[in-house]
């Protein structure tokens, strides 16, 4: 008995319990395109078996078994593969499914980082239950060093008034508690929806006029302008659109809690840097 004790894995959950493996895993299924990306972030990417839609970062990633997406799992699929380790995403991946795969016994590890610390956290738990701790501290490490510099060379950086717009229609935008929010806020970007109740809610293009930001930012697919903003420009009145600040950043790197927050965070400052000086 000593000896399996000393055999096991152990991390702690977001509900406050532990998760224990009797080994460190060894075939892991990521059932969200920011749970792949973290596991290769801690190091164990030959370890994941299966990925979903999406899970296309890094490059070594897309040629994983897929079994579904975030919101539907092709449970089948995914006990066909034979993981002794499932990664799963809080909010994103549907309760009923998740709560068959607990029936069915497999260990679940549920991650959604909303801080740049539960970043940095989770890849060090992810590296613990895959046995990658030496790569995945160093990554962990590697983030808080970037996320600290970035802090400092924007802590007195003059205050300016961002409107962060995930969705065009319906019109959806973040709130401080989203990881994105906290980016604006590393970067000395003051959110105008910091306050709203949920995490992401949808909005009116009235409250976004009333709000009158000085920045607009969206994603787009390699950051490259396209037409998701267009709809800004008739409101001749408007800040942004009175400096032109309406700025694209690439989607991946924003929309994940993985590694890759260093450089969207670094972007977007600089794009702000770009507005200051309008």
């Amino acid at each position: 008995m000593p000896l399996l004790l000393w055999a096991q894995v152990c991390v702690d959950t977001k509900d406050g319990q532990q998760l224990c493996l009797p080994e460190t895993a060894k075939r892991i299924a990521t059932l969200s395109p920011g749970a792949t990306e973290l596991m290769f972030a801690a190091g164990a990417g030959d370890k994941v078996v299966a990925g979903v839609n999406h899970s296309d970062y890094p490059p070594a990633a897309r040629k994983l078994p897929l079994v579904g997406n975030h919101t539907k799992i092709d449970v089948e699929a995914l006990l066909a593969l034979q993981p002794d380790l499932v990664i799963t995403w809080v909010t994103g991946n549907p309760p009923a499914q998740m709560e068959m795969l607990h029936a069915l016994g497999l260990p679940i590890f549920a991650i959604e980082p909303r801080t740049f610390a539960e970043v940095s956290t989770a890849i060090e738990q992810l590296s613990i239950l895959a046995g990658t701790q030496e790569q995945g501290f160093a990554e962990a490490e590697r983030f808080r060093l970037g996320i600290a510099e970035i802090t400092e060379q924007y802590r007195d950086a003059e205050p300016i008034s961002v409107f962060y717009q995930v969705w065009e229609t319906p019109l959806m935008t973040i709130n401080n508690e989203h990881l994105i929010g906290k980016v604006l806020q590393l970067c000395g970007g003051t959110n105008v929806f910091a306050d709203m109740p949920r995490l992401v809610p949808r909005i009116s293009s009235e409250v976004v006029l009333e709000a009158d930001p000085q920045v607009i930012i969206t994603a787009s697919v390699d950051g490259m302008a396209d037409n998701q903003l267009d709809h800004w420009k008739k409101y001749s009145n408007l800040s942004a659109v009175i400096n032109n600040n309406l700025f694209f950043v690439p989607a991946s790197p924003i929309s994940r809690p993985t590694p890759r927050l260093l450089e969207a965070s670094r972007d977007i400052c600089q794009k702000l840097d770009i507005a200051r000086a309008r």
